[in-house]
């Protein structure tokens, strides 16, 4: 049997992120699980994120506002907003934050 860790998903995070990281914490042929750290990153202007798998979010810290191709109003996520994202809902991020890291957790799960 393998050691049990603790680790602590505010650890391990650098001030000086020039690109937005992406860690996966677990996966199987089901799940992902995976922590972003954002800070000022944005979906590229012009591109929607068109996914296979639904994916469920929550915002540990920071902020960010997403965008949804089929809904006229964008929606602004703080600390302990989570939401589903299902499959094939185009989405984008329109802001995070620039002062301090924005983390998230996203679960994508295949059907």
């Amino acid at each position: 049997m393998s050691e049990t860790k603790l680790k602590n998903i505010f650890k391990g995070i650098s001030g000086n992120i020039h690109n937005e990281v992406f860690e996966t914490i677990l996966q199987n042929d089901k799940i992902k699980l995976e922590r972003i750290i954002s800070k000022g990153h944005i979906t590229p202007v012009g591109k929607w994120y068109d996914q296979d798998f639904d994916e469920w979010l929550i915002l540990l810290s920071g902020k960010a506002i997403l965008s949804f191709m089929d809904q006229a109003e964008n929606i602004t996520l703080i600390p302990g907003d989570y939401m589903l994202i299902e499959a094939h809902k185009k989405h984008r991020v329109e802001y995070t934050s620039y002062d301090e890291e924005t983390i998230w957790l996203t679960l994508h799960i295949n059907k």
